[in-house]
């Protein structure tokens, strides 16, 4: 069964790149080339197309947080105001550096957003001081995240 992305000027080739990268973004492009039958130089203008079309949007190291101190993920389920405050309350957010997502929302909240915190202690200061302290911020909800079941990219194949 063949996937439709002819909005996005993706084709097969493409597609299988991308799914390389997903699975080792370290993987070379070289072995990339080799792997799917085409120049080294053919895989370096798909890539540059896909960043350019904003279907690639960068590459960054993924590390563990919890291997680094950070043992307390929380989801916080937001309550606004008013809707007219969610671009100010994002870029106030924004400075929050424990925010790793924040995303608007339907549903009970106005927006949802994912932190992570060294421990309880953290948690609280950054819940009490730093993210009720945001104007426009009515109230929030936490949902403390006991362990991580699946991470993953969306499949393109």
């Amino acid at each position: 069964m063949e996937k439709k992305y002819e909005n996005l000027d993706l084709d097969n080739l493409d597609i299988q790149i991308l799914s390389m990268l997903m699975n080792n973004a370290s993987i070379p492009y070289t072995e990339i080339a080799k792997k799917l039958i085409v120049s080294g130089g053919t895989i370096h203008v798909r890539m540059k197309k896909m960043e350019e079309l904003g279907i690639i949007r960068g590459s960054n190291l993924t590390i563990n947080p919890q291997k680094v101190g950070f043992d307390i993920t929380a989801f916080l389920g937001i309550y606004l105001e008013k809707g007219s405050q969610y671009n100010n309350a994002v870029e106030q957010l924004k400075q929050v550096k424990e925010v790793v997502e924040l995303h608007y929302c339907t549903g009970t909240y106005s927006m949802f957003a994912k932190i992570i915190c060294r421990d309880t202690t953290h948690l609280r200061k950054v819940l009490n001081e730093d993210i009720q302290a945001v104007k426009g911020i009515q109230r929030t909800e936490t949902i403390i995240s006991l362990e991580e079941s699946i991470k993953r990219q969306i499949s393109l194949t």
